[in-house]
């Protein structure tokens, strides 16, 4: 077993260095030597650097559905952020309107920390929320304008929008 696992390692680091210079291709769009060589160089530290985390979960965690549930996640969370966008100019715009900054909590409902990290991201990137701390279970949360203070309201007006579907995704 420790045989096919050393074995493996190769081909882990020279998959990551391949999948990174091929970013590295596509972000610098041109074959230019001089790029060509400074994206071997530097794609080939970053490989080495993080393949084994870059290729730990391999293949198995990718699925069918899970890729269709992320393009879901992705238009739901631009549909969400522009909705705030939106009504964080119109508090900008209208000082007069009256405004409750505070920080409130809910529990969430996920257990895989990597969707933990991303429901917190995706609060934080909502223009008038951002996480302050996640304890276990428990999200904090500065909120612009304090509309509910009841946790299970915060948790839907702030969080169920986003964690319905990373439960799909993740769970």
């Amino acid at each position: 077993m420790q045989t096919k696992n050393l074995a493996s390692k190769p081909v882990r680091f020279f998959y990551s260095w391949l999948v990174f210079f091929l970013v590295w291709l596509a972000f610098t769009t041109t074959l230019q030597l001089a790029e060509v060589l400074t994206g071997l160089a530097v794609t080939f530290v970053l490989a080495l650097i993080s393949y084994e985390t870059f290729t730990g979960w391999g293949f198995k965690g990718i699925k069918l559905g899970n890729i269709w549930w992320s393009i879901v996640y992705i238009f739901n969370f631009i549909w969400l952020m522009v909705k705030a966008n939106l009504n964080v100019a119109r508090i900008v715009l209208t000082p007069s309107l009256p405004i409750n900054p505070g920080i409130v909590e809910f529990e969430t409902k996920l257990t895989n920390e990597y969707a933990k990290v991303v429901l917190a991201n995706s609060i934080t990137l909502t223009p008038g929320t951002f996480t302050v701390d996640v304890v276990g279970n428990k999200f904090y949360i500065h909120w612009l304008d304090v509309t509910v203070t009841d946790p299970q309201e915060v948790y839907r007006e702030i969080a169920e929008p986003f964690e319905r579907i990373l439960l799909k995704i993740f769970n």
